[in-house]
């Protein structure tokens, strides 16, 4: 009579129980690469992805689908909350979240916090109640950082995007980000300024303290003091264009007008030129103007906006991106991604005739 054929492994266990942590060891990756690898995700380098089954096919590793499927229990949706829905901005955004996320099977419930972090409360309520797996926030004004301890609380994976919640700290470093450098972006867009001559140069736009308006102001003041030039000269307003057109008379009926205005952003940017324009003057004659973050619109306006783009539709995908992996690994470490800042110069900065300074704007 035939023995009975011995499925145990030499350490007692038995055949097919090889660990996710142990193809990840053989296979010199992290364990939520490993776990990408299974469900066949794009995210992972071909290299990467061969060397992780060749290490599976070593170890006689064997992938239970159904087991898997019991145990994370996913609906594959995520929730997205913005909180400027109207701004071109996030519209870019929004496109690269649902670039990576299409290509994974998964679907966004998209949100308008309008800077409301009593209504942010409510949707992410709302969403954990979908039991979605996982959030990309881009904090409202005023978020504290109790709403992060909230969500790691129900255990819900969240990226922040474009802006971060901290306690006091520049930077926040124990938590998921994707975002731009800020502070970089204005500095060089004022040193442009400076290099065309312009000595009296204001800031423009933005009512609300976050860390997104903190890095910029920063930038705009560290690169005027360097320059030894007085930063006194900002003129804070909502983020809309209708703001932008009705700061123009602010701007120019000072006893002593700026030559140019730095504007928050390019949606600011775009109403001062209106502005300008329903007085008779033009943008980068008159006044210089520069935006930032290069929305679609900027190089169609006449004159076309010089501005700093900000790689929207790229945070959006790089936000997606660490999300779900920090959904496929939620004991990873954290993960910041800080995209460049990139200078684009066109007709509305200008350059400054010898009489702008002394130029009457009444």
């Amino acid at each position: 009579m035939a023995k009975p054929r011995d499925s145990s492994k030499p350490d007692g266990r038995r055949a097919g129980t090889v660990t996710l942590t142990e193809v990840a060891g053989q296979a010199g990756v992290s364990r939520s690469t490993v776990s990408l690898v299974l469900r066949g995700s794009p995210l992972v380098a071909a290299e990467t992805r061969e060397r992780v089954q060749a290490a599976m096919a070593a170890l006689g590793y064997i992938y239970n689908r159904g087991a898997a499927t019991l145990r994370a229990a996913r609906t594959q949706t995520v929730g997205l909350l913005v909180c400027e829905l109207n701004n071109p901005f996030y519209a870019e955004l929004t496109a690269g979240v649902d670039d990576v996320l299409d290509t994974e099977g998964f679907v966004a419930f998209i949100a308008n916090t309008a800077e409301q972090p009593e209504r942010q409360d409510r949707f992410l309520q709302r969403m954990r109640e979908h039991n979605v797996d996982g959030v990309i926030l881009c904090p409202a004004a005023g978020t504290q950082g109790e709403l992060l301890d909230r969500l790691d609380r129900w255990r819900l994976p969240c990226v922040q995007a474009l802006r971060f919640v901290s306690d006091g700290d520049v930077s926040d470093q124990g938590r998921d980000y994707a975002g731009v450098d800020y502070q970089a972006g204005m500095e060089t867009v004022t040193d442009h300024l400076v290099s065309l001559g312009h000595r009296r140069i204001a800031f423009v736009g933005g009512i609300l303290d976050h860390s997104a308006y903190a890095a910029r102001h920063a930038g705009f003041t560290v690169a005027m003091r360097r320059h030894g030039l007085a930063d006194d000269l900002v003129l804070r307003c909502p983020l809309t264009r209708r703001s932008g057109a009705e700061i123009a008379d602010d701007l120019l009926n000072r006893p002593q007008p700026p030559t140019a205005a730095l504007c928050y952003n390019d949606v600011v940017a775009l109403g001062l030129m209106l502005g300008l324009e329903a007085r008779g003057l033009r943008a980068g004659r008159d006044l210089a103007v520069t935006g930032f973050d290069d929305v679609p619109e900027a190089a169609l306006s006449r004159p076309a906006l010089t501005t700093v783009a900000t790689s929207a539709r790229q945070i959006g995908q790089d936000a997606a991106r660490l999300l779900l992996r920090r959904i496929a690994d939620p004991q990873g470490p954290p993960e910041r991604i800080i995209l460049p800042s990139r200078l684009v110069v066109r007709q509305s900065c200008g350059s400054p005739p010898s009489s702008l300074h002394n130029r009457d704007f009444s």
